[in-house]
């Protein structure tokens, strides 16, 4: 089981890593343009993740719905459905880029964003929604390929994008020679073109599977609409709260200035990277536990979700730590401004070894949705955020501004992974003893 599981999540996080990486240097990139367009950049953030909400909770479904069918037998149901979540995500996640564009003004400003920022927001937020498509496109087709149990094809291909990102993100937004650069609107447009590439190596790996087929959809989307809602409606909405989650956060941290906001928006970007096995687990085990729950075996379940809590709790503490001790110099070299690499700094100490107990977190939501349980799944993610740690954070700004803030959030996820495991052992176990054949579970030691 521990061969397989590598085998399965080594590839999504190489090419997690590399797509995360690109998110990462172009902030890096954008710092150099001053604090004001990082700032501006930072104040999308919380929007953009409504997006990666939106995809991701699509994407859950996608990955259970298939898998389930495989692990059943039912190979041209799974192709039905393949067409089906391509054709019906891209429209939907269209409609969306239209919704936050129409909205983008009283959002921005009703997070703190002063007019010089909304300036800057609306020359970047265009070309970025439309990446965003792009980018949501993709991302499906990743799904369609791991609910089939191939994960090293969209590793490579985030590597691929990050790559074009990484040569991109300089040229146009600093520009080369006798051509000017467009500032943080470069940033966007590198991303554009990158997903684009993408985009086009996958279809033309799609073309030469059998994973796609466009008989008899009408009916099949009448027997399937029903249960994928039932897991993409909490998936999303599971998905759609660390969104309004981090735009309550960033009102917060906005009090303390644009130099917190910067520092922050910072941070979000490296919170995604250092997890990025984290993330990696919860793209490759939802198809593996899919197939379990088509097939009933759940004496594996809990023997897999054992190996992978241990797995996220040695390697993301590890991890955290020694971040959380070159704070100091990684700061420096992500910004050269003096306030935002210090406060980088403190949320970075605080923040980085509390990760292992976000990772338990993320993974259980995860597993719950390809387990069958996504309103345990939406409940977690709901009491993770508003009960564990928004009011951590709130509370922890108001008793020591940008410090007792970081401690705050420390201190929530800790809280949410704890909260998370304990619902997940009780869930399982009462799964466990109404099924056939299967012994009294165990907690993890």
């Amino acid at each position: 089981m521990g061969r397989t599981l590598w085998q399965q999540t080594w590839p999504m996080a190489m090419g997690v890593m590399a797509l995360l990486g690109f998110n990462l240097v172009d902030s890096i990139f954008v710092a150099r343009l001053g604090t004001q367009p990082l700032a501006a950049q930072s104040f999308t953030f919380p929007v953009t993740f409504i997006i990666i909400g939106v995809q991701v909770g699509m994407g859950i479904a996608i990955a259970a719905t298939i898998s389930r069918a495989l692990g059943a037998g039912e190979h041209e149901r799974a192709r039905r459905l393949g067409s089906l979540i391509l054709c019906g995500g891209g429209v939907i996640m269209a409609l969306l880029m239209v919704v936050l564009w129409l909205v983008q003004g009283p959002v921005f400003a009703a997070m703190g964003a002063g007019d010089d920022i909304l300036a800057v927001i609306r020359t970047y937020w265009w070309p970025w929604l439309l990446a965003s498509w792009m980018g949501a496109m993709l991302y499906f087709g990743y799904s369609l390929f791991r609910a089939h149990g191939e994960a090293r094809f969209p590793g490579i291909i985030m590597i691929v994008t990050s790559l074009l990102n990484l040569v991109l993100d300089p040229l146009l937004i600093f520009g080369i020679g006798p051509f000017p650069g467009l500032g943080l609107p470069g940033a966007a447009w590198a991303t554009l073109i990158a997903f684009t590439g993408g985009i086009l190596l996958v279809g033309m790996k799609l073309g030469r599977q059998d994973w796609l087929s466009f008989h008899h959809l009408g009916e099949e989307a009448r027997r399937s609409s029903g249960p994928f809602l039932h897991i993409a409606g909490p998936a999303m909405v599971s998905q759609l709260m660390p969104p309004a989650s981090a735009l309550l956060a960033t009102s917060v941290v906005a009090r303390l200035g644009n130099a917190a906001v910067a520092s922050w928006g910072l941070a979000s970007r490296l919170e995604t990277f250092v997890l990025l096995v984290v993330l990696a687990l919860t793209m490759s085990l939802p198809p593996w536990l899919g197939r379990n729950y088509g097939a009933g075996k759940w004496r594996e379940t809990r023997q897999l979700m054992n190996l992978a809590v241990r797995v996220v709790l040695i390697w993301q503490f590890m991890l955290g730590v020694v971040v959380a001790v070159l704070a100091a110099p990684i700061a420096g070299l992500m910004t050269g401004d003096d306030a935002v690499r210090d406060s980088l700094t403190t949320l970075m100490r605080f923040l980085l070894p509390s990760y292992a107990f976000l990772g338990i977190c993320m993974l259980v939501v995860s597993a719950s949705n390809a387990l069958g349980w996504p309103m345990k799944a939406m409940l977690i993610s709901f009491l993770r955020l508003f009960a564990c740690y928004l009011p951590c954070l709130w509370i922890g700004s108001l008793v020591g501004g940008l410090t007792g803030l970081a401690a705050g959030a420390a201190l929530g996820n800790v809280l949410a992974g704890i909260m998370a495991w304990r619902l997940y052992r009780h869930s399982l176990g009462e799964r466990g003893k109404s099924s056939e054949g299967e012994v009294a579970l165990e907690p993890v030691k």
